[in-house]
């Protein structure tokens, strides 16, 4: 179980960086509503912005926390969780929830 729960720890890294590479860069903030739903805006280092998603009003703040710099700092965990002795089983679970059940 130990090798197989490392996989995955490794596996969901690559996924995050992945996904983060191809997502929207900059500093994610909210910025007001689009129609009924809040803009989420990146502010990209060049000064200019870039719209990122539409959602309802509350769902912003999780948008907005869980940008792609988030990214980097969960992968470094998971990584460390897959090295360190018996993986921690929140670790594994945070893998389970970023990788696709269809693989």
């Amino acid at each position: 179980m130990d090798a197989d729960a490392r996989e995955l720890l490794r596996t969901a890294a690559d996924r995050l960086e992945d996904l983060a590479a191809r997502s929207t860069p900059g500093a994610w903030r909210s910025a007001g509503l689009l129609a009924s739903r809040p803009e989420v805006v990146a502010h990209l280092p060049d000064g200019s912005t870039e719209h990122v998603a539409e959602a309802r009003a509350r769902s912003a703040a999780w948008i907005v926390t869980a940008s792609p710099a988030l990214a980097g700092p969960l992968a470094a965990w998971l990584r460390a969780a897959a090295a360190a002795p018996g993986p921690p089983p929140e670790a594994v679970a945070v893998a389970r929830v970023v990788l696709p059940a269809d693989g």
